[in-house]
């Protein structure tokens, strides 16, 4: 690659004049000077050294972008429908802004840790954090930081969490079953912590609003992973007659027990009731289609990556941001009258 030593040399400029056409200082150089530089540049194909411009400037022009995948749950993370529209919002943003992005995925807290705390990048994105997973990362990574849905962030003022009012979504949906007459509703997700949770409480204070009792019996548990989730299916299409309506924690998981209770012949709505939280691709084409909870997911990894974007720009942000979700009536819930 040729230099702008070389370049300078051949054009019998100083370096620093050809620099500024480089860069973009057109005020420092006429007019001549500068349109002499540029066909240069082009009859030689000059591409900048970003590495040494951005080594000059104290900063990489790399957003890191961090998801832990749970080893129980996900085989291939980016499979998710959810997981993808994220990235890409995410990957788009600051893209636009000139940044470029890096992407680590693992199942282990200590090894994100490990090589985040290494990375040139100017800030950290940090997704499918539980428990005190927030907290150890923050240890060894001094950089802004920007949390996607994480529930791990109590005393850590300098970050923010992009996430939703998953309570209210949940309760919204649940109470929109009992409108419509089901009072056995069970709740169906593949754990108990982190978003689940707050969906799971959402759930359990629509219940006792309108003076349904729950049972841990009414938790229906999917083990995900391909060596255990027919198993799981199997057992839950034989408790579903149990119930009237199942609200599942995702559409993924959603569409997948719509698709299993079509294989055992167990009709939806007419026999049971099911309704998702997400609203994505899924939900919108399966037949019949999936009654949901919206939520903009390209929305919340735009905001993250703004969020961030205003913090390396030297404003502040707030310890939450919350976005709005709204209900999606469509074919998969029948009226008890």
């Amino acid at each position: 690659m040729i230099t702008i030593k070389e370049i300078a040399k051949q054009l019998n400029m100083s370096t620093t004049t050809v620099s500024n056409v480089i860069h973009g200082k057109a005020g420092e150089v006429s007019g001549d000077t500068r349109k002499k530089v540029e066909e240069f540049l082009k009859k030689v194909d000059y591409v900048p050294n970003i590495s040494a411009r951005n080594l000059a400037q104290n900063q990489s022009k790399i957003i890191g972008l961090a998801l832990k995948a749970r080893a129980d749950k996900y085989e291939n993370l980016l499979m998710d429908p959810f997981v993808s529209v994220l990235i890409g919002g995410v990957e788009e943003t600051i893209r636009n802004a000139g940044y470029f992005m890096m992407l680590y995925i693992s199942s282990d807290t200590g090894e994100i840790m490990r090589h985040v705390s290494t990375w040139n990048v100017d800030g950290l994105i940090l997704f499918g954090m539980l428990d005190d997973d927030g907290i150890r990362v923050s240890e060894k990574y001094k950089k802004p930081i920007v949390c996607i849905d994480t529930y791990s962030i109590e005393g850590l003022k300098h970050f923010t969490n992009v996430g939703l009012d998953d309570e209210q979504g949940a309760y919204d949906i649940v109470n929109y079953l009992i409108s419509q007459g089901h009072r056995k509703i069970a709740f169906l997700s593949d754990n108990t912590k982190g978003v689940d949770l707050a969906r799971l409480t959402g759930y359990k204070q629509a219940l006792k609003d309108a003076g349904i009792s729950y049972s841990e019996k009414d938790f229906l548990k999917i083990r995900p992973k391909s060596d255990e989730i027919d198993k799981s299916l199997d057992e839950i299409c034989k408790r579903a007659s149990d119930y009237t309506a199942i609200f599942c924690v995702s559409d993924l998981y959603a569409v997948t027990l719509l698709s299993r209770f079509e294989d055992r012949g167990i009709s939806v709505p007419d026999d049971i009731s099911v309704v998702g939280f997400d609203d994505n691709m899924l939900a919108q084409l399966h037949r019949p289609a999936l009654t949901t909870v919206h939520q903009d997911v390209k929305l919340k990894g735009v905001t993250a990556a703004d969020t961030l974007l205003k913090q390396l720009s030297g404003k502040k942000t707030p310890n939450q941001i919350k976005l709005p979700t709204h209900l999606v009536i469509r074919d998969t819930v029948r009226r008890i009258d």
